[in-house]
């Protein structure tokens, strides 16, 4: 009985060794999978026919938005805007003892020298001329001395502050600090109302961040200069 199959053995386990000598292994030697980044955009064909490369001009737009020129001079304008406040606030220290007016001006400071270094990176990230905001002495800035931006102190307005002391001084910076947020405001809604600018995700939290923080800046300084009186 044993003999009679054998035959039908032997047979079927030397087909079953050929056919496991011709298989390809999968091996660590294959070809690695393309580049997903790399591989061309192809459009499908209709049934049976094959794919096309589709054409880089026929690619959608990326629908992110780009920053603008109005954004880029918004930036380096309001770095100049911003010194000049680092400005004022650097005179408070001799002039005045107040310790409310002092911790007011300390935060305007601390606020500002954070987002002059938010804007530069911002500038230089995009490849952008970057404005230096303070030389070494606190009173000029590099190739921007000239620059003057909406609410900004005249040098006469500067000079006045500068000569003013105690309770004089501190009425004149709040009346000149007010002025000068007032500006930054102007500075915001005139960015925003150019067209395209502002879109970026970055510049729109910025821009509405000085907005909301100068707004409540200039009602602090008012009720102090109502109580003063």
């Amino acid at each position: 009985m044993v003999l009679r199959f054998l035959p039908v053995v032997l047979l079927a386990a030397s087909l079953l060794l050929t056919a496991c000598g011709t298989s390809s292994p999968v091996t660590s030697q294959q070809a690695p999978a393309a580049d997903a980044d790399e591989a061309p955009i192809v459009q499908p064909g209709a049934p049976g026919e094959s794919t096309r490369p589709v054409a880089d001009e026929d690619v959608a737009p990326d629908p992110r938005p780009r920053f603008t020129r109005a954004d880029v001079q918004f930036m380096q304008g309001m770095i100049a805007h911003h010194a000049q406040a680092l400005e004022m606030t650097a005179l408070v220290p001799e002039r005045s003892e107040n310790q409310g007016f002092r911790l007011l001006t300390q935060r305007i400071e601390i606020t500002q020298k954070s987002e002059i270094e938010m804007m530069q990176h911002w500038l230089r990230k995009r490849g952008q001329d970057v404005p230096m905001a303070m030389a070494h002495d606190g009173h000029k800035m590099e190739g921007h001395e000239a620059m003057m931006m909406p609410g900004m102190l005249t040098p006469d307005q500067m000079a006045e502050l500068r000569a003013a002391t105690g309770t004089a001084f501190e009425k004149l910076f709040l009346k000149y600090m007010i002025q000068h947020h007032e500006g930054a405001l102007i500075m915001v809604d005139d960015l925003l109302a150019s067209p395209g600018a502002g879109q970026e995700t970055e510049i729109y939290r910025f821009a509405s961040d000085v907005d909301v923080d100068q707004r409540m800046e200039i009602a602090r300084m008012q009720n102090l200069l109502n109580d003063g009186r």
